[in-house]
């Protein structure tokens, strides 16, 4: 993989625009489960862009406050104790997200427990981060694979097939796309040197496993 691919793919592929995706997937298969009938209506557009300002806009403004300030050096955060500060500065409102979630009971309890899954992942990476490096960006992609993976059996409206837009798929299908999304996101982190392969390795095990156990307490 080239370095433009590579950037490319660490840009779409970034941990924080991960349940932005989840949710945009859910909505196109049954934009009813949250209350609208259909993805461009105003109370879907407004879930929608209330999960993205929480979960990636306000993050990437802390961020780059943080930039500014001199926390970090790179956008990259290669540094893992530079890391701390954005793993808790996103901790906190992966956390508020996920509270208004469970008491608002707008939206359906498998992606409640998606939202709590990535927060459970954020944690677990800040806490090894303290004795090793892990990639975050791994850590959403394996929590992006395993809700694939369960909404099926946890979601009635998924059905057999995927309907979004004028596409039909099947699951195998998404979840075999997503796979190929989770491992083009791994190999940009090796080509930017971001991460070696055991931080990858982590990464995955820890996103799939805080999406598993959070569902399997919620649902």
């Amino acid at each position: 993989m080239n370095r433009l691919a590579a950037h490319f793919f660490s840009v779409v592929g970034h941990p924080m625009l991960v349940l932005t995706y989840v949710l945009i997937l859910m909505m196109s298969i049954s934009p009813y489960a949250f209350g609208a009938a259909d993805l461009t209506e105003k109370r879907a557009m407004l879930i929608l862009l209330g999960v993205f300002i929480t979960t990636a806009l306000l993050p990437a403004v802390g961020l780059l406050m943080m930039k500014a300030l001199g926390f970090v050096k790179t956008w990259q955060i290669y540094d893992k104790q530079e890391r701390i500060g954005p793993y808790i500065m996103s901790g906190v409102f992966y956390l508020w997200l996920f509270k208004n979630l469970l008491s608002g009971g707008q939206t359906p309890v498998i992606y409640t427990a998606f939202v709590l899954g990535a927060t459970l992942s954020l944690f677990l990476c800040f806490f090894l981060n303290i004795f090793t490096k892990i990639s975050a960006h791994a850590a959403g992609m394996g929590g992006m694979v395993m809700m694939l993976v369960l909404l099926p059996f946890y979601w009635h409206e998924a059905g057999a097939e995927v309907t979004t837009g004028p596409l039909l798929l099947s699951w195998p299908v998404v979840i075999s796309l997503g796979l190929l999304m989770a491992g083009a996101v791994g190999s940009a982190r090796l080509t930017l040197g971001a991460h070696t392969p055991a931080d990858l390795y982590r990464g995955y095990v820890v996103g799939a496993v805080a999406v598993f156990i959070a569902t399997s307490l919620l649902c």
